[in-house]
């Protein structure tokens, strides 16, 4: 077995529920990687500027598939950019005002954004996953920027049906993806973590066989399904568990990194 790639989720998968992880251990496994030549890849729905403040000190050494593949960055350095053009957006917000329970921030290369009529619980639960996050009078203002992504919340017993609603009512122009706990992004058509991915193997000249993925939602099953190694947590959901090759130790249980060490076998 050789590893050259080893790509992670976070929230559910790589972060215990706390939003953290053991530094100490990670920090002995990210070493042997190093010496081992084996990149680590944080692939996450979250944004570029919430994902790399989780690696103080060596965020510009790792690389970062972010919005769901939508902003790739490797090293500081950006890999590439998913865009939806304003038309599409104007379109998907008038869609999206007829879902009523349903809260929307739309995320772009430089910051995201919220409407400014959004209740301060849904700022406060964006602030978590946004770092960048600025209030606007409506999303339909939103001019200078990249726009590559929606990411909405909706009562989490909803989910499975406004899955189906959104697929229904939006076509192809964009992808709804469940990414746990009632939150829904969604996306540029073909791109997602498995994309961005892709993207870095042709940085590196790594093939599919020699990755491994970990995950444990909707979001991650292009990724789990194009790496050679796929990992899915115990508390990962029913559909996502048969995409993978093995289910392994929750999030709360260090599954990620148990599973890392026997695969570089330190």
């Amino acid at each position: 077995m050789t590893i050259k790639m080893i790509a992670v989720d976070m929230d559910g998968t790589f972060l215990n529920s706390q939003q953290d992880y053991d530094r100490e251990k990670f920090n002995e496994l990210y070493q042997e990687m190093k010496r081992q030549g084996v990149r680590f890849v944080i692939a996450s729905g979250n944004q570029y500027y919430q994902l790399k403040s989780f690696f103080p000190g060596i965020e510009d050494e790792l690389s970062f598939v972010a919005e769901n593949g939508a902003f790739v960055v490797s090293e500081g350095k950006e890999v590439f950019t998913g865009e939806i053009n304003h038309n599409v957006i104007h379109e998907v917000l008038t869609i999206l005002a007829d879902f009523d329970q349903g809260h929307t921030i739309l995320c772009g290369k430089n910051s995201a954004y919220i409407a400014e009529n959004e209740p301060a619980s849904f700022v406060d639960h964006g602030k978590k996953y946004y770092h960048r996050l600025k209030k606007v009078p409506s999303l339909l203002d939103v001019q200078d920027d990249t726009l590559f992504k929606f990411a909405l919340s909706f009562p989490v017993e909803q989910v499975t049906d406004v899955l189906k609603q959104l697929h229904a009512a939006l076509g192809d122009k964009v992808i709804p993806v469940s990414s746990g706990h009632g939150d829904v992004d969604l996306i540029i058509p073909g791109i997602h973590k498995a994309h961005g991915l892709m993207k870095l193997q042709e940085l590196w000249g790594v093939k599919n066989h020699e990755i491994a993925a970990f995950g444990d939602s909707g979001n991650d099953l292009e990724m789990l399904k194009h790496a050679g190694y796929s990992y899915v947590m115990s508390n990962g959901h029913p559909t996502v568990k048969v995409a993978a090759k093995e289910i392994i130790l929750s999030n709360d249980e260090n599954g990620v990194l148990i599973k890392i060490e026997e695969l570089i076998g330190k």
